[in-house]
C-alpha cells in the first residue's frame, strides 16, 4: 500500500460527529454482554473462554468458519450468538446490532503474506472503523487488536507511542492495514476513547487453523513426534548466528489477560505493547519444545525463502513501560512454561491435531 493509497484511506471515513458528548462507557446493562470478533480463532476463542470462566456467557460470536479448526476451537465455549462476518457487516451497517457493554475486534485477516491490498483495506481496515464507530456511537468499550507487525524492522524501535505511529514503516500489506487504523483512530482524535493491543508473537492452543501462521511450537510438535527434528531459518545475516534471530513470544493466556485488563479499565486507552518484553532466539524455543517432549534436541538449518528473506525481521522485543506505568502488573511466563503448557496440557492430549 503506497504512502497515498493510506492517506486517502485514513481520511474520510469518519460518519460521526466526534464533537459531541459521548455516552458512558461500560453502563450500557447489568448483565455485562460482549461482542468478539475472531472469536472463533486464536486469540477471539481463548478470549471467549476467559469471559466464560469469569461467568459471562451472554456473547455474540463473529467469525467466517471456513476451517474445522475454528468450529472445534467453539464446540466448548457458551454464547449467545454466532453470526458469520460478512452477516454481521450487514447488520452492522444497517443498525441491528444488539447493544453491548464490551466490543473485541479480534478479527482480521492476520496472514503476513497476503498481498491482496485492497481486501486487507476493507477487511482490517474499513471493517475496524465500521465497528469502532458504532461501539462509541452506543457506549460500549472498544478494544481491538492491532499488531508489531506495524514496527517493521524495528529501526524506529518497539515503544508504542502513538506520536510515533505515522512514522513505522511495516514491512508487509498486513502490517500497513493495521497501522492504516491506528493511524485514522489518531488523526481522528478517538485513541483516548479506545484500546488497541500490538500483539507480539503469540502461541498457545487453538491455533490449529492457521494454517502457514501457526507458531512454531505448533508447527513443529507434530514433526518431531514423526520424525525426531525440527527445521530453523538459517540466518543470511552476519550479525545473527542461524537460529539466533529474535523474537518476543507471548504465551497466549497472558494476551487475553492483557486483553481484559482494558476493558476492565475503560479509563486507560491509547495503543498498547502485547509481548512479554523479551528477546529470545528461535534456538531458545526448539530447546524449549524438545525438553517439553522429553527428546533430545535435533534441530536443522535451512535458507529463508527468497520470497520473504528481504522482510524478514530479526529481533523483536515488546517495550511494557508504558504498560507497566499504566497499572498492568501481571508477569509473562517465560518460554519454557509456556511451551511446557501448551505441550502437556494440550498438544499431546489432543487426538484431533493434524498438519496442513
Amino acid at each position: 500500500m503506497s504512502s497515498t493509497f493510506i492517506a486517502q484511506q485514513i481520511a474520510g471515513q469518519s460518519t460521526l460527529d466526534y464533537s459531541g458528548t459521548w455516552p458512558e462507557i461500560g453502563l450500557v446493562s447489568s448483565q455485562p454482554s460482549f461482542i468478539v470478533t475472531g472469536g472463533a480463532g486464536f486469540i477471539g476463542s481463548n478470549l471467549v473462554k476467559a469471559l466464560n470462566e469469569r461467568g459471562h456467557n451472554n456473547i455474540i460470536i463473529v467469525d467466517h468458519l471456513n476451517h474445522p479448526g475454528k468450529q472445534r476451537n467453539i464446540d466448548h465455549l457458551t454464547y449467545q450468538t454466532y453470526y458469520d462476518k460478512t452477516e454481521f457487516r450487514s447488520i452492522l451497517r444497517d443498525g441491528r446490532v444488539p447493544t453491548v457493554n464490551g466490543v473485541f475486534h479480534i478479527g482480521a485477516c492476520s496472514s503476513t503474506l497476503e498481498t491482496n491490498e485492497s481486501y486487507l483495506a476493507d477487511n482490517n481496515f474499513q471493517y475496524s472503523v465500521d465497528l469502532c464507530q458504532w461501539s462509541l456511537k452506543v457506549g460500549a468499550r472498544f478494544v481491538y487488536a492491532s499488531s508489531a507487525a506495524t514496527y517493521g524492522d524495528g529501526v524506529n524501535g518497539y515503544i508504542d507511542d502513538e506520536s510515533a505511529v505515522a512514522k513505522l514503516k511495516p514491512l508487509n500489506a498486513y502490517g500497513r492495514s493495521k497501522q492504516m487504523f491506528d493511524l485514522w483512530a489518531i488523526n481522528n482524535g478517538l485513541i483516548n476513547m479506545i484500546a488497541g493491543l500490538k500483539y507480539f508473537n503469540v502461541y498457545g492452543p487453538g491455533e490449529d487453523h492457521k494454517q502457514a501462521m501457526r507458531s512454531l511450537v505448533n508447527k513443529a510438535y507434530a514433526q518431531i513426534k514423526a520424525e525426531g527434528s525440527i527445521k530453523l531459518f538459517r540466518s543470511h545475516r552476519p550479525d545473527y548466528r542461524d537460529g539466533e534471530q529474535e523474537r518476543d513470544f507471548v504465551y497466549v493466556s497472558d494476551a487475553v489477560a492483557e486483553t481484559l485488563f482494558f476493558f476492565d479499565k475503560p479509563e486507560i486507552s491509547g495503543i498498547y505493547n502485547c509481548g512479554s518484553g523479551q528477546a529470545r532466539t528461535w534456538l531458545d524455543l526448539a530447546k524449549a519444545l524438545f525438553v517439553a517432549m522429553g527428546k533430545p534436541p535435533n534441530i536443522e538449518f535451512v535458507d529463508i525463502p527468497e520470497y520473504i528473506r528481504a522482510n524478514y525481521q530479526y529481533h523483536t522485543r515488546a517495550d511494557l513501560t508504558k504498560l507497566r506505568h499504566a497499572g498492568y502488573a501481571a508477569p509473562f511466563c517465560s518460554i519454557e512454561e509456556g511451551v511446557k503448557r501448551y505441550v502437556t496440557e494440550h498438544l499431546s492430549q489432543s487426538d484431533l491435531y493434524m498438519i496442513f
